[in-house]
């Protein structure tokens, strides 16, 4: 059962991410640094979309005055949407405090400002239709009750808000990899991996669920993939789903250097990101 996973607790999710904040290990520069922002940018957008920004993420013109950002981690949404959209009052909120200090440097690195909340997407506690629309990006596949948060997400909007959400997607390659992990085991003895966290065999993983939840960290309690059906189900008991995309090749995994043509293919034709963009009934 992809959504029930009670032996694992908001707690140890808490736990792991306090000590591991999102792409800690990525960078060249000091955690938090702006030299750390300015590269961590640059790895989400060349390596989550090939080099290209998906403007299909931005909530639309009518729904940029209460915004949140749910999940935010170091705060590269929260300040991309800031910069790109006339929002009239963004929060940002995560699990952990953690993330909060990085996404509040982060803001006043590029002169942004923002209100912060230590929330739990499970069960949040702001009041019913706080928002206009949400943003929830590679978020809520890190929870047990995924399904809680899809609801929570629906509560806090208004009538007619919006919100784009996206989770890891289970792809060709997951499907079928009992079949061709032989091909990732090559890939591993010619360098491929992920640096940091106890990652660095996940290409030699059989196990495609393993690989889901190894892809953040030996020690990450939780990770899920959907396919599209699951993603929609997962959705529609709340939402008008509008838009359903897909994006993200780990090209800097690869031992080899790919040239961006080839990784925008990749990206299109092999995504291990399913992102939809929703509106509330």
């Amino acid at each position: 059962m992809i959504e029930a996973k009670s032996q694992i607790s908001i707690h140890d999710i808490h736990r792991f991410w306090s000590d591991n904040p999102l792409f800690a290990e990525d960078g060249a520069h000091e955690l938090g640094s702006p030299s750390w922002f300015e590269e961590h940018a640059k790895i989400v957008i060349n390596d989550g979309y090939a080099g290209h920004f998906d403007s299909r993420i931005l909530p639309p013109p009518e729904n940029c005055g209460r915004v949140l950002d749910l999940g935010c981690g170091p705060g590269f949404w929260t300040v991309e949407l800031l910069r790109r959209c006339k929002i009239d009052s963004m929060t940002s909120a995560d699990l952990t405090e953690r993330a909060l200090e990085l996404a509040k440097a982060r803001l006043a690195h590029y002169g942004l400002a923002a209100e912060h909340r230590i929330e739990n997407a499970e069960a949040m506690t702001f009041s019913n239709a706080s928002f206009d629309h949400v943003n929830c990006q590679g978020v809520i596949h890190h929870t047990p009750n995924t399904s809680a948060c899809v609801a929570e997400i629906a509560r806090v909007l208004r009538s007619g808000g919006t919100a784009s959400i996206s989770v890891y997607y289970r792809n060709v390659v997951l499907r079928h990899w009992h079949s061709i992990g032989a091909i990732g085991g090559a890939l591993a003895s010619m360098g491929a991996k992920l640096r940091g966290r106890g990652r660095e065999g996940i290409y030699r993983e059989r196990d495609a669920d393993e690989i889901v939840r190894l892809y953040d960290g030996s020690e990450n309690p939780i990770g899920k993939s959907y396919d599209r059906s699951q993603f929609q189900a997962l959705l529609q008991p709340h939402f008008e789903v509008e838009k359903i995309y897909y994006h993200f090749f780990p090209a800097r995994s690869l031992p080899f250097a790919i040239p961006r043509l080839v990784h925008r293919v990749l990206d299109a034709r092999l995504p291990f990101m399913i992102f939809a963009n929703v509106r509330k009934h």
